[in-house]
């Protein structure tokens, strides 16, 4: 029998193996079209380099025909490609929580208005504990933003009722996607205020204590030289923080 050392990191390296495979998957044409889209504008395509969006849908597996929420959305970077990816038998529900509203007034800004050039998107506003959607959906998608959840400005958010309402949200086998800025292993929650980072064990706790599993992970934007000590807007290390993609999966039963 193999010493049980030895099998823990045989187990390791296969995880790290599937989690290499996954971030080297093909790309469908599908999603290269999304990307490619020439309606988006040219302040997101400067930040595909960065934020690899072709391999995140591939990691997501979204695909045609899926139902996708884009839980805080931000200026949308990722709604517009979701809705090009699923097509016109899929649809995006961009879901804004009403926490953001005060937010948004300060700075000027307003809830989103349809756009023609997407019409399989919809906007959602309410508070994110409370988040429905008006059909089961296949993928609820996060990026950047569930460390704020846990931040003043959001009550903060109650995470044990946001996790369940994603969960009570998707369909069984559905797919929760957390991609957030990474923080130092054991610092829990107190870089989200200052750094505007979470330690990732937080959130696997956090999630699977609502019903999920973890499903994988992916390494395409992780950054081994993020000392992961300044904030996520600091000039030394915007746009190339070290983060962390996790993929849940609700139960199919």
């Amino acid at each position: 029998m193999k010493p049980i050392w030895l099998m823990a990191l045989g187990g390791a390296l296969m995880w790290a193996n599937a989690a290499c495979a996954a971030d080297a998957a093909p790309v469908p044409d599908y999603i290269q079209a999304a990307v490619a889209n020439p309606d988006r504008p040219a302040a997101d395509k400067e930040h595909d380099a960065a934020r690899k969006p072709a391999a995140m849908l591939v990691f997501a597996g979204i695909k045609p025909g899926d139902k996708v929420v884009d839980l805080i959305p931000g200026s949308g970077y990722f709604t517009k490609i979701f809705s090009k990816a699923v097509g016109p038998t899929g649809h995006v529900y961009a879901f804004i929580p009403s926490e953001l509203d005060a937010m948004m007034a300060k700075h000027g800004h307003s809830l989103p208005k349809a756009d023609p050039k997407y019409p399989n998107v919809t906007y959602l506003h309410m508070p994110v504990g409370k988040l429905t959607t008006p059909e089961p959906v296949d993928v609820v998608w996060t990026s950047q933003n569930y460390h704020d959840l846990h931040d003043k400005f959001f009550g903060p958010a109650n995470l044990a009722d946001v996790n369940k309402a994603i969960f009570n949200a998707l369909k069984p086998g559905g797919i929760y996607i957390v991609l957030d800025h990474s923080a130092p292993a054991g610092s829990g929650l107190s870089d989200t205020e200052t750094l505007h980072r979470i330690d990732e064990a937080v959130v696997k706790s956090e999630v699977t204590a609502a019903g999920f599993v973890l499903d994988g992970e992916s390494n395409a934007l992780r950054n081994k030289n993020d000392p992961r000590t300044a904030k996520v807007f600091d000039p030394s290390i915007r746009g190339h923080t070290d983060q962390f993609i996790l993929k849940f999966r609700k139960p199919a039963k």
